[in-house]
């Protein structure tokens, strides 16, 4: 009897079962409420924060257990730190160019030129200021390694968590037969975790409402306007980089930039509704895991990338340094660019350990080189939250690609699996190219 081909063929859901459509109708839901209904959109903020604190309740545990679990199953030290040094010299020349990136764009199209400075004082940025004024990098670098065990993971810091889990995988790894026990415990602890996020993941639509509608609602399309060059220069480079800058390097390891970002939209989109990367941190380690990263490499690149490979942040720092001295006429030469993005380099790499990361980074650099007026930043404050989801979804994008890479040049990386897993995704079974 022959088979019957569409009979075994895997059934689609309803499309309205779909997460990224959930997201992207509740995106659009929260955009129209913001406009036309602005008191209730701000009473909607709850939903946001609140998935926003759900996610960030696995974070920590995921990290750890991931990194753990994976330096267990290497079992080579040396290899860890091969993986590490090759990642942190990736991130480096990969955010370098993002900043020079957005730099040549900026100067390029002089969004700034023109722009009114009257309503820039310095009282409307004092906090952010003075924050940036007490960045220090040697405390920095002191934050790093925690004070104690419970400690980091009470802050939620990505690095101090980090450097736990390989000191607790490097000591497993050592301790040889005799740590099977707990290997085994903790990667069983780690599929409960993974299941806690599936289970948040059913609210991610409400929680993308919630916080859309908030962000129109409080600050209104009206500032759009104001500063649509600005923001029309932000996005319009960060998609440049994203396909180009990115792009290039991913035809370079075989991988085609726009399939992948397909595979990753749902991620993407949960960025664009919360404003924040780390949103999607937990669901990106299981993703790249299934699109066939070796456990290892996933577990190091993506949380270190968390802080030290922020190419949209990058982007908008370097942009938005520029765009201020546009804007108060002032001419920097190309000596004193060049020695703001030798600052950019150090200070964008403390962005995601602080609250207000963006504007707190960029005051520090604007401290620091004391050519460009810090109240410039008050130019910024009322679009700076529609273009945090610019510089979140390039961050993640980055990241992604940069787990691919990385994972490729150690030969950790199963192609087979990535085309299993896209031809599953895509549910197209003729898909032959990654």
């Amino acid at each position: 009897m022959p088979t019957d081909a569409a009979a075994l063929a895997p059934k689609s859901r309803p499309f309205y079962k779909n997460l990224t459509v959930q997201v992207l109708a509740a995106i659009v839901i929260g955009i129209l409420l913001g406009i036309y209904d602005p008191e209730l959109a701000k009473q909607l903020k709850p939903l946001g924060d609140i998935f926003i604190k759900l996610i960030k309740l696995v974070i920590a545990p995921v990290i750890f257990l991931t990194v753990v679990t994976g330096i267990s199953h290497m079992g080579d030290m040396r290899k860890v730190g091969r993986v590490g040094g090759k990642a942190l010299i990736y991130f480096e020349v990969v955010s370098t160019i993002a900043l020079a990136f957005g730099m040549i764009i900026v100067n390029l199209l002089g969004p700034g030129r023109g722009a009114s400075t009257a309503n820039a004082k310095l009282d409307a940025v004092a906090n952010y200021a003075a924050q940036g004024k007490s960045f220090d990098i040697s405390k920095f670098l002191m934050d790093l390694v925690p004070e104690n065990f419970i400690g980091a993971f009470a802050k939620g810091d990505l690095i101090p968590i980090l450097i736990i889990a390989i000191l607790f995988g490097a000591a497993l790894t050592r301790l040889g037969e005799h740590a099977k026990p707990i290997e085994e415990l903790l990667e069983k602890v780690s599929h409960v975790f993974f299941g806690i996020i599936g289970i948040v993941m059913y609210v991610a639509p409400l929680g993308a409402l919630g916080a859309m509608a908030f962000t129109i609602g409080v600050n209104g399309v009206g500032v759009l306007v104001n500063l649509g060059e600005l923001m029309a220069c932000v996005y319009l480079t960060m998609a440049a980089f994203v396909v180009l800058g990115l792009g290039l390097i991913a035809k370079l390891s075989g991988f085609n930039i726009f399939r992948f970002l397909r595979y990753i939209t749902e991620e993407l989109l949960i960025v664009l509704g919360t404003s924040s990367s780390e949103t999607a941190l937990p669901r990106l380690i299981d993703k790249m895991e299934r699109f066939g990263v070796a456990r290892p490499v996933v577990g190091l690149v993506v949380p270190t990338g968390y802080s030290f490979n922020l190419d949209g942040t990058s982007i908008y720092m370097s942009m938005a340094t520029i765009f201020i001295a546009q804007a108060y006429g002032i001419e920097l030469s190309i000596v004193q660019q060049i020695g703001i993005l030798s600052v950019l380099m150090v200070t964008s790499k403390g962005a995601a350990g602080v609250t207000g990361s963006g504007f707190i980074t960029l005051a520090a650099t604007l401290q620091a080189t004391q050519i460009v007026p810090i109240e410039g930043l008050a130019l910024l404050l009322g679009v700076d939250r529609f273009m945090s989801e610019a510089r979140a979804i390039t961050n993640i994008i980055g990241n992604a690609v940069a787990t691919v890479v990385i994972g490729k040049s150690e030969n950790a990386f199963d192609r087979d699996v990535a085309l299993a897993e896209y031809r599953r995704f895509f549910n197209d079974p003729t898909i032959s190219r990654i």
